[in-house]
């Protein structure tokens, strides 16, 4: 079986990239599981601290491979379900990787890879990419992927691209907040390395922790049973071994431990 994934690790970072060019990365089951598996292994290895998720070719990914589709269109209800579940769980493990994800778009992004891009913790964009969210064009509706999309632009903007199926291009993604940042190509790679520089520089357990307070926190309403999480998270974090390696070495004047090598 060819994998239709690449990955590839250096120092602390490991890059996922989507190879499936021919088809502009749209995903079947086959990267649907290799997806689930990949970002499982990654999140539980200790070496790595930053994940970039890329892709070859002139686009992102187009969402679901027309082959996987044809066979779905005589789907039972009951199959549906499974298939369907499937995906679902793939972006709730991207989702919950405790390591940091960083999008690196180099194309048009369309359908269900909307929702790889809206589970990456950070996402930046080529100035050419175009968005849409196309599934209302087809009788179906970006269901599966709408939790972490609508976190990610908002209600007002998905009542929008949603129900029109419009195409967007990158600098509208930038202003409803799907992506961090737009560059030409010529400056991807170097904005893309300088957030994963951040990341990696990071005490990887506050990063960690970080990313599982953003889950607990965002959206809550603010009661008193969140102000104690909150109160309880920051007298955590003081008293673990990073946190009070990271404070001393800030008074001492020197690196952190975890930068031993760097």
């Amino acid at each position: 079986m060819t994998s239709t994934l690449r990955t590839e690790t250096q120092g602390h970072v490991a890059t996922v990239t989507l190879n499936r060019p021919d088809v502009r990365n749209a995903f079947n089951d086959e990267t649907i599981a290799e997806m689930s598996a990949t970002f499982t292994r990654l999140g539980a290895e200790a070496g790595v601290r930053a994940i970039v998720l890329a892709a070859e070719g002139k686009a992102f990914c187009a969402g679901a491979d027309l082959n996987w589709m044809r066979r779905m269109a005589d789907y039972t209800r009951d199959e549906n379900l499974k298939d369907a579940a499937q995906l679902a769980e793939m972006l709730r493990i991207m989702d919950r990787c405790p390591k940091p994800i960083v999008a690196r778009v180099q194309g048009d992004v369309y359908a269900g890879g909307m929702g790889l891009v809206s589970v990456c913790d950070v996402a930046v964009s080529v100035e050419s990419a175009h968005y849409c969210l196309s599934e209302v064009k087809l009788g179906l509706m970006p269901a599966t992927i709408s939790p972490y999309v609508i976190r990610a632009i908002g209600p007002r903007a998905a009542h929008r691209y949603f129900l029109t199926g419009e195409r967007f291009s990158a600098d509208e993604a930038l202003r409803i907040g799907l992506v961090h940042q737009v560059v030409t190509l010529e400056l991807l790679d170097a904005a893309v390395g300088s957030i994963v520089n951040a990341l990696v520089h990071a005490s990887p357990n506050a990063v960690r922790e970080g990313k599982q307070l953003l889950h607990d926190v965002a959206g809550r309403t603010i009661d008193r049973a969140l102000i104690a999480h909150t109160v309880e998270g920051i007298a955590d974090i003081r008293a673990s071994a990073e946190g009070k390696e990271g404070v001393q070495s800030f008074l001492q004047k020197r690196k952190p431990a975890w930068l031993d090598g760097k």
